[in-house]
């Protein structure tokens, strides 16, 4: 046994006095099971970890033991795992959270789930529509450490994380049909570790059930299922429902291998070998009567993250969410990707609607409400940022370490697999993608197929219609519009944008009209003396209209500069959102020069 190799493994099962069924005992004697033990954990010692009593249990004359090895974390640090709830409306997500979390059993009526909603209309419906979010927390021992307010029933997140080395981040997602992109944007956006798809026991598999587990399997990401309701099911129901659950994991599309979780040997086998291996673990439980909960928390603080990061390679950050925050400025919340990002770190912000990146500086850093220094890859956080406006930036944006010399896309192309359409898909076609955090209207050009057909793979050439994005090889995407549903892989970024950071000036080229004679004039200074067609407001000299193609006729570049000046495209020494002139001083000026204008055209 190296001292090396403890910090890899899930666990360590030590036996005595078993015997075979020859008649012939194995296993370690009594002296030797505690002489080992000790050396196990005098190993993690040395590598700062803790070695925790799972289960003991007699079998065949002897005794098994089965220790789980955790790796310790700094006193505000604990280890993240997150994982997303699906499942068709009134499965019980919302509700089997609020039990998890606040640690009280549902009365039947809705009363845990009343502590996870965020907005009026889910109190009123008893439905989720935006992503939510609540933490679990687990201590070096495996119990829960959440304990909500005695006054309100709030959870302190702060609390929480100090007294945790584990906290399971659950993404609350919609489970009705109308809500699906806010579900795939979930999915997508917030890279859970793990799905748990959850299942009514007395409405079976329907609706958006399957949807859910495609996307799922399409995304690779580990699903394990649990069937709520089983207090209030009738057993023929249960277990009808089991049957087609069972085979709906068998069949040709998903290809997994059941398991019935009933004890805690099915637990520690199941986690042991769910990231790696094929196997789906079942849990049938009761939000009522708290039927099997215990082993569901087993199963939640035995799962591990699946991506190992390097805190060496150059950050990256992707943005979920904005926030204004009195007092504290414009916050961003998302997941680190990679690398490390430190306080006061500077980086680039991007791309914007032309696709350049913008530097920024840290201000605060926050994980989980609590305040920290640094984040690493694979970590959920938010950031405070200095001197920049919410409205300038947009769910989709990254923030990378400028070694990155990161480049937008306006095309690429990707591998894609047709999972449905009711005709065909052709060139022009136009569609939702999802790709981590991006959301986006992109048309297919041009595609190696002629048309396309559920069931069909390509290669798709596909181009954004509103902004460039921040594209990797190899990305996962979604591809969405109606009932169409596609998922690929990005094999290749086209016309990339060359872009620097925009801490240097832009070219400032004037416009000049080439008008001759009275009109030219009355550009030049105005209608009786006002300020010229196009022109910026006094004040705002500064303010440029960019490059106009010098092909365009002289009264196409009169409106195109009337157009231009309404909306202060680039400005000398301010950023874009105060280059903007105020509201009712740009009403007027517009009314006023584009009446004129059209005059004169």
């Amino acid at each position: 046994m190296r001292r090396d190799h403890i910090c890899h493994w899930a666990g360590i099962r030590l036996m005595s006095g078993l015997l075979s069924p020859d008649g012939t005992e194995y296993g370690l004697s009594e002296a030797d099971m505690e002489a080992s033990y000790a050396t196990v954990k005098s190993m993690a010692e040395q590598i700062e970890a803790d070695v925790i009593l799972l289960r003991e249990r007699q079998e065949a004359g002897g005794r098994v033991r089965d220790y789980l090895v955790r790796k310790r974390v700094g006193d505000n640090d604990f280890l993240e795992v997150r994982v997303a709830v699906v499942g068709n409306v009134d499965a019980g997500k919302s509700t089997l959270l609020g039990v998890l979390t606040h640690g009280e059993l549902d009365n039947g009526r809705g009363f845990a789930r009343q502590k996870l909603f965020r907005h009026k209309h889910e109190i009123e419906s008893g439905r989720t529509s935006s992503v939510g979010n609540d933490i679990l927390g687990f201590d070096s021992e495996g119990n829960v450490v959440n304990k909500p307010d005695s006054h309100g029933g709030s959870l302190e997140w702060t609390k929480i994380c100090e007294k945790s080395t584990k906290v399971i981040t659950f993404i609350d997602l919609a489970g009705h049909e109308k809500y699906l992109k806010t579900t795939v944007f979930g999915m997508t956006g917030h890279l859970p570790d793990f799905c748990m798809l959850m299942v009514g026991s007395n409405a079976g598999i329907v609706g958006m059930t399957k949807e859910h587990l495609g996307l799922a399997l399409a995304l690779n990401v580990p699903v394990f299922v649990v069937v709520t309701k089983i207090d209030m099911c009738p057993a023929n129901i249960l277990q009808e429902t089991l049957k087609l659950l069972q085979r709906l994991l068998k069949s040709p599309g998903c290809r997994k291998i059941p398991v019935l979780v009933q004890s805690k040997d099915d637990v520690i086998v199941t986690a042991s070998n769910f990231s790696s291996e094929r196997m789906c673990p079942i849990f049938q439980i009761s939000n009522v009567t708290g039927e099997n909960l215990d082993l569901l928390k087993m199963f939640l603080n035995l799962l591990s993250p699946r991506t190992s990061y390097r805190e060496e390679e150059p950050a990256e950050f992707q943005i979920d969410d904005t926030y204004s925050v009195p007092g504290v400025g414009t916050v961003v919340s998302g997941t680190t990707l990679r690398g490390l990002i430190k306080l006061n770190d500077t980086l680039l912000l991007g791309p914007d609607p032309l696709g350049n990146f913008l530097s920024i500086a840290v201000k605060s850093i926050h994980r989980k409400r609590m305040p920290v220094k640094e984040v690493r890859g694979g970590q959920t956080a938010s950031f405070a940022l200095k001197k920049i406006k919410r409205s300038s930036i947009r769910k989709g944006m990254v923030m990378v370490s400028p070694r990155l010399n990161p480049q937008a896309s306006w095309e690429f192309e990707a591998e894609i697999l047709v999972l449905h359409h009711p005709t065909t898909i052709s060139p022009r076609y136009q569609a939702m993608v999802h790709c981590g955090s991006i959301r986006q209207t992109a048309t297919i050009l041009s595609m190696d197929k002629d048309c396309l057909r559920t069931g069909d793979k390509a290669t798709v050439h596909f181009r954004f219609i509103k902004t460039p994005e921040y594209l990797h090889i190899d990305q996962r995407l979604v591809f969405r519009e109606g009932r169409t549903k596609a998922v690929g892989t990005i094999t290749k970024l086209l016309q990339t944008t060359n872009n620097s950071p925009m801490n240097s000036k832009p070219q400032q080229i004037k416009m000049q009209s080439t008008k001759k004679g009275p009109l030219a004039k009355r550009e030049e200074g105005g209608p009786s003396g006002g300020p010229a067609v196009g022109a910026p407001p006094p004040g705002d000299e500064a303010c440029s209209l960019g490059t106009v193609q010098p092909a365009l006729s002289s009264g196409l570049q009169a409106q195109m500069a009337t157009d231009l000046g309404q909306f202060g495209v680039l400005f000398k020494h301010k950023p874009l959102s105060q280059c903007l002139y105020p509201k009712q001083q740009r009403q007027d000026k517009a009314v006023y020069q584009l009446g004129h204008s059209l005059q004169k055209l």
